[in-house]
């Protein structure tokens, strides 16, 4: 076993005065870093036990690299002792007088602890360096004004990021608000956007501030932007311009100041080429890129967060945390899903699985997915070759059927606007053939 030895600090009189104040001064200075302090506090908090690399970061949400860096100067001082890869508290070297008033020290809640997002997101972390590096990513751009454009797949945790980047921000004072493009038709978008006076339209009784006033000195997070109509561009691409609007039916301007985030699960620049996306509102949108990985990108994360969305569920339902557990051949099931619905899908797949299960184990057999996003079948069977707009007709119709005809869930599970989803069912003639459901 290779053990890191103390700096020799402890080798001198604890009783020498000049000796005391120099350690007192080396410790404070060690300390005076947020990371290492709370690294150490972690490690001599259990004296017992071993660490590796790997966990620490992930306890303190950071970059390995980074937690590496601040372990190799409490090793260096004495303050922690690495063997073979691991870290664990060092308990020698006359450190100890000053690690007590440590941790007996209250601990500074910061602005990232109290973050409702942001402990939503550390749930949505795994092992794999990825989210690390987007929860740095969010950090950085926490601490500017910056327009944010946030890139993801459905159901990776865009909208997360986005109210972790507000609460973490300067502006968290006051409330996000957040609007849908993809949720709003044209005639509804505006009066939404910026609001209307009394008698703008027919039932307009009354006059009502839009989400851009309402994210005065706060934040405007504007989901599925590429969804956005042409003439929604036009409108935001002004009020980004002159930081001024109109309520609709209104003649007097107000003035706004608000930090935009967007997020989109399309490449916009795609878009921009297409002249679908106005090129001078995208620079203005993507100042700052932060990328979501999917689901598939980090798959070893996968037993980690179905463990942990196990026990979120026992919790949530009046259960001890390890009533349930998940078998192998049920982690195995869930680790070759293709999860196109990412981490939402996942949590609901094993909510549903844990509701089914009848027993204390969950097994294979409980664990079942949605009609979208299927493994192939066993047989292999070749595919009938389909034109491009048959194969899009088929799969439209399935995800509806599969969804009970829910225009929301099945727009969120095509990754298209709800508004793009209509059409298309007026294009192809599909009609429902279940019973009348409530669309969402």
């Amino acid at each position: 076993m290779h053990v890191v030895k103390p700096s020799g600090l402890g080798d001198r009189a604890s009783d020498d005065p000049g000796f005391v104040a120099d350690r007192s001064a080396r410790f404070a200075a060690l300390i005076q870093s947020p990371l290492r302090a709370s690294l150490l506090r972690h490690l001599h908090q259990r004296p017992e036990a071993r660490f590796s690399l790997d966990a620490l970061a992930q306890h303190v949400a950071r970059l390995p690299q980074d937690v590496q860096n601040c372990l190799d100067d409490l090793v260096e001082a004495g303050l922690v002792r690495a063997s073979d890869g691991s870290f664990e508290a060092e308990n020698s070297g006359g450190w100890g007088p000053l690690i007590d008033a440590l941790l007996k020290r209250p601990v500074r809640t910061s602005i990232e602890e109290t973050s409702p997002a942001a402990q939503h997101f550390r749930d949505l972390m795994g092992r794999d360096e990825k989210m690390l590096v987007v929860f740095e990513s969010i950090r950085a751009a926490a601490k500017s004004e910056i327009a944010v454009l946030i890139l993801g797949p459905t159901g990776s945790g865009k909208e997360v990021a986005a109210r972790m980047i507000h609460e973490l921000g300067p502006r968290r004072g006051r409330d996000m608000q957040a609007l849908n493009c993809a949720a709003l038709p044209d005639t509804l978008f505006e009066s939404e956007m910026f609001g209307y006076e009394k008698g703008a339209f027919t039932g307009a009784a009354g006059s009502k501030p839009g989400r851009v006033e309402l994210a005065h000195r706060s934040t405007l997070f504007l989901d599925e932007i590429a969804d956005m109509s042409s003439m929604g561009q036009a409108k935001l691409l002004r009020v980004l311009q002159e930081r001024r609007f109109e309520r609709l039916g209104g003649q007097r301007s107000i003035e706004t100041d608000f930090r935009l985030i967007c997020a989109t699960n399309r490449p916009l620049e795609h878009l921009v080429r297409e002249s679908r996306f106005r090129e001078d509102l995208y620079y203005r949108v993507n100042a700052f890129l932060i990328r979501l990985p999917s689901l598939r990108e980090r798959a070893s994360d996968i037993p980690l967060l179905a463990e942990r969305f196990l026990r979120h569920y026992c919790t949530s339902h009046s259960l001890a945390p390890d009533d349930k557990t998940l078998s192998a051949d049920a982690i195995e099931r869930l680790v070759k899903h293709d999860w196109p619905g990412n981490i939402r899908e996942l949590e609901n797949a094993v909510a549903r699985a844990a509701l089914s299960a009848p027993g204390r184990l969950v097994g294979a057999a409980d664990v079942q997915f949605s009609a979208v996003g299927r493994l192939p079948d066993a047989s292999g069977e070749p595919s009938p070759m389909v034109s491009l707009a048959s194969a899009e007709k088929a799969h439209i119709l399935r995800v509806l059927d599969a969804t009970g005809w829910n225009k929301k869930a099945a727009a969120t599970v095509l990754e298209i606007g709800r508004a793009t989803l209509y059409r298309k069912i007026a294009e192809y003639g599909l009609e429902r053939g279940h019973p009348e459901r409530r669309d969402g």
